[in-house]
């Protein structure tokens, strides 16, 4: 259960920000992923690549309640805990706000987008991040037509930002 409430802990609206940018949880889990296929690679290698963009503080990350949630729910503990060093190094932390319930529930009617993915969009909008990355590709489908963020695969983040 998700309880409403917060804000963005560690925001200072002050500071002025890197490119700010949102993983959701398949962008974090995709390098433990079986890699059979050419683009599961290619997407691997995106991410890390980017990962280590984020490292040298050149972009900064957002990390969500929405993140916590879906990564305490890991069953594979080395994964669960990989991706939560990641929480550490997040420039800003986004709380459940009431706002982004309405965001969600709005994003899901709207536009057909499942919860939980409109709920990361919700938090990145909030955060006023300039990206949402994803590998889902039915995300990506339904989050074209969004205006207020871009909503793109790893991949083609790295070809913009390189």
């Amino acid at each position: 259960m998700i309880k409403w409430w917060g804000g963005m802990r560690g925001y200072d609206f002050t500071k002025v920000y890197n490119m700010l940018i949102y993983f959701d949880n398949c962008c974090f889990n995709r390098p433990f992923d079986n890699q059979p296929s050419e683009i599961i690679r290619l997407e691997t290698q995106a991410i890390l690549s980017i990962q280590q963009i984020i490292l040298k503080k050149q972009i900064d990350l957002a990390w969500s309640f929405i993140l916590d949630f879906e990564n305490n729910a890991n069953p594979h503990i080395n994964r669960r805990e990989a991706i939560t060093e990641w929480k550490k190094i997040a420039a800003i932390h986004i709380s459940a706000l009431e706002t982004i319930r309405k965001c969600a529930n709005n994003l899901t009617v709207d536009f057909g987008i499942k919860s939980k993915d409109a709920l990361h969009l919700a938090c990145s909008i909030e955060a006023n991040c300039h990206y949402l990355l994803t590998t889902d590709k039915q995300f990506l489908k339904h989050a074209k037509n969004i205006k207020s963020i871009s909503v793109l695969n790893p991949i083609d983040f790295y070809k913009e930002w390189s």
